[in-house]
């Protein structure tokens, strides 16, 4: 191994398991190797580490970690070394084996990581997530967003859902629908939350220690289903196939800092169309939490919808609308969590 990868695994991955253990730096590598025979803490929070998915040649979403010196392939380097960890982002928060992944890496780190690390730019991402046992949204959650639409902030966050045929990866397309189903088409960027432990009745104070991290989302809209059907059909207008792509990554919480201080914007064909702020909330990331957790249970790898900015093109002037259309390229940009790309088709 050479001296830079050698580097970065000694700080980064020991660091991270530390963080996650409470150990300290010395220790956690020799803790991490006999972690096989402790007994599991279950849903350990994940810490220290961006994470995305690969889409391999047989079809498989396997999880891969982001490093300096490219992407290390999580099942490739279990198989070859013969250690019990989670394969997917879903096992991963679902099942609470984060000690496997950072006794992985440990172990990748000690040896040759090279045949473990692929190039970013030639993976074919597969979607970050594919069996969440929930996908909650928020409508109507930026002041800015209530005002161009012609609407009073809500009371409380306005919850609808979308299902897992909502799921899309980075860089998927969209298989526009028969213009007699829908063609009024509209972005939104979102901030999406995912959850790293149960969560029922928490207090707003302590909500954000529920949350394992966070990533870049579209609840991409048909607005004719939502608006126009009689009484209105949120839940048909939101979730049509692949109506909710996420990626490039899902970021820990403690790499991401403050939620409800990122900047968000989208880009139509390469236009910005929507530039707006998290801090543009009306109800923050602890207060939604705290909110939908008082009503039902939220689970390790539930995610949460939090809302989009104004810039849609539903908030346009009715004569100056222009639906989204086959061959349109999107781009949805949130800080610290990188660009989702997708297109239609």
């Amino acid at each position: 191994m050479d001296n830079s990868r050698r580097d970065f695994f000694q700080k980064s991955t020991v660091a991270a398991a530390a963080g996650m253990m409470g150990l300290s730096s010395n220790t956690a590598m020799a803790e991490s190797q006999e972690s096989g025979h402790q007994k599991k803490e279950a849903h350990q929070m994940v810490k220290g580490l961006t994470l995305l998915s690969m889409l391999q040649k047989d079809d498989a979403e396997t999880l891969g970690v982001k490093t300096p010196a490219g992407i290390l392939d999580v099942r490739a380097a279990a198989r070859a070394l013969k250690k019990s960890a989670p394969l997917t982002l879903d096992e991963l928060l679902q099942g609470g084996n984060a000690a496997g992944l950072y006794d992985l890496i440990a172990k990748v780190q000690q040896g040759s990581s090279s045949r473990f690390l692929v190039n970013e730019s030639a993976i074919t991402y597969g979607r970050l997530f594919q069996k969440p046992g929930k996908i909650v949204c928020v409508g109507l959650n930026y002041r800015n967003h209530a005002r161009e639409i012609g609407m009073q902030p809500p009371r409380v966050p306005p919850l609808f859902n979308k299902y897992n045929n909502t799921l899309a990866a980075q860089h998927c397309t969209i298989q526009v629908p028969p213009r007699e189903i829908s063609y009024k088409l509209d972005y939104e960027t979102e901030l999406l939350v995912v959850m790293g432990k149960s969560a029922r009745n928490v207090s707003e104070d302590q909500a954000l220690a529920y949350v394992a991290g966070y990533c870049t989302g579209q609840d991409f809209s048909a607005r004719d289903l939502q608006l126009e059907l009689p009484n209105g059909q949120w839940m048909i207008g939101k979730t049509l196939d692949h109506f909710a792509p996420i990626g490039p990554y899902f970021v820990s919480a403690d790499l991401v800092g403050n939620p409800n201080a990122l900047k968000i914007e989208t880009r139509i064909n390469g236009e910005l169309r929507q530039s707006s702020n998290t801090s543009d909330f009306i109800f923050n990331t602890q207060q939604i939490i705290a909110y939908i957790s008082r009503h039902f249970p939220l689970e390790p790898g539930d995610i949460i919808f939090t809302g989009t900015p104004e810039g849609v093109i539903q908030g346009k002037p009715v004569d100056q609308r222009v639906w989204l259309k086959a061959g349109d390229r999107i781009e949805s940009s949130i800080e610290k969590l990188g660009t989702l790309q997708f297109s239609l088709v």
